[in-house]
């Protein structure tokens, strides 16, 4: 049996998942297994993965891919579906747009062997565009152990091409949540979280794909998905941690006003991210929590209020005259980061 078993969920991915594929064929370590749970696409995702399995076999150079073809249930489901076909001591997922550096399984699987204690090893993340050009690097978290507080503040591993998780774990958990449509990855590293410690590689070594098509980008669903996990979690939190539960809404209004300025805003854009922000002052005043005075939080305010007024040809012209509005990027300075 295999050691490690990588799971691609794909869904209509035929522009990225050859990409996606490669990243994972030239991983240092080699001892894994790729199980490619197809989505029920209806473009030539199927027939481009097809493709690769049928040349590896002809050429010899691969036998560890295996792809199986469902009809469409959505993410969680994808996912469940590929751990039930795996067979490692160790699972990995990979979205079908995301990019793994060569060394990402090679690290966590020692950082996992270096740490009796850990079940699950996450690195540090890398956004890039459609195009694979790395945007930005996001910041280490450099936390281990027991993060059950933390990831209770926020998502801290970030994504659900991030971790590498030991199978025994999963086991007891159990499967990701199928009703959540989005923010299932986090409601799944709390519960792991629960009951296991976590290990951090302090190396960007997942390229996280930002696209406008991407789930991320969908803020209405976000929004009503994260504030299922977070009433989630908290229901099976202790007394003594239900004082994070304002801190950790907070972290979610700012991350979401944000998504509303980032890559190309509209007026529609714009507009929701007022009514996000709105949000986030009402919980911050109520929690007492002091971000008001921020000049940060009022450039957010303004440049929304620009976006949702503007159309967007106009939008460009103004920040190119009011530069101060460009990088808001410090308003992250508002989250609630340690219990």
């Amino acid at each position: 049996m295999p050691k490690i078993s990588v799971v691609i969920p794909v869904y209509n991915g035929e522009k990225t998942i050859q990409e996606t594929i490669e990243s994972v064929l030239a991983q240092t370590f080699t001892d894994f297994e790729l199980i490619i749970i197809d989505d029920g696409s209806s473009d030539r995702t199927v027939e481009i993965i097809e493709e690769i399995i049928k040349k590896s076999i002809k050429e010899n150079l691969d036998q560890r891919i295996r792809l199986y073809s469902f009809t469409n249930k959505g993410l969680s489901a994808t996912r469940n579906r590929g751990i039930r076909r795996s067979s490692g001591d160790y699972i990995a997922f990979l979205d079908a747009d995301d990019l793994w550096t060569p060394d990402k399984l090679a690290s966590q699987y020692l950082a996992l062997q270096n740490t009796p204690t850990a079940a699950v090893a996450y690195s540090g993340t890398s956004r890039i565009d459609e195009h694979s050009k790395i945007l930005y690097d996001v910041p280490l978290a450099n936390l281990r152990g027991n993060l059950y507080d933390y990831l209770l503040l926020r998502d801290i591993v970030g994504s659900g091409s991030n971790p590498l998780i030991e199978r025994q774990a999963l086991d007891e958990i159990g499967d990701f949540d199928e009703s959540l449509w989005a923010a299932e990855d986090w409601d799944m590293w709390i519960k792991l979280s629960s009951k296991y410690e976590f290990i951090d590689v302090p190396l960007h070594q997942i390229l996280y794909r930002q696209s406008p098509r991407s789930m991320s980008n969908k803020i209405g669903r976000q929004e009503r998905e994260t504030l299922k996990v977070i009433n989630n979690a908290f229901a099976q939190a202790p007394t003594t941690l239900q004082y994070l539960k304002r801190y950790s809404l907070i972290n979610v209004y700012i991350c979401l006003t944000f998504k509303c300025l980032e890559e190309s805003p509209n007026q529609q854009k714009g507009r929701k991210g007022i009514r996000l922000f709105i949000k986030l002052i009402i919980i911050a005043l109520t929690s007492h929590i002091v971000i008001l005075r921020r000049r940060i939080t009022w450039k957010v305010f303004l440049r929304l209020i620009i976006v949702a007024i503007f159309p967007s040809k106009y939008v460009v012209k103004i920040l190119n005259r009011w530069h101060q509005l460009y990088d808001l990027s410090s308003f992250f300075g508002n989250m609630i980061n340690h219990p």
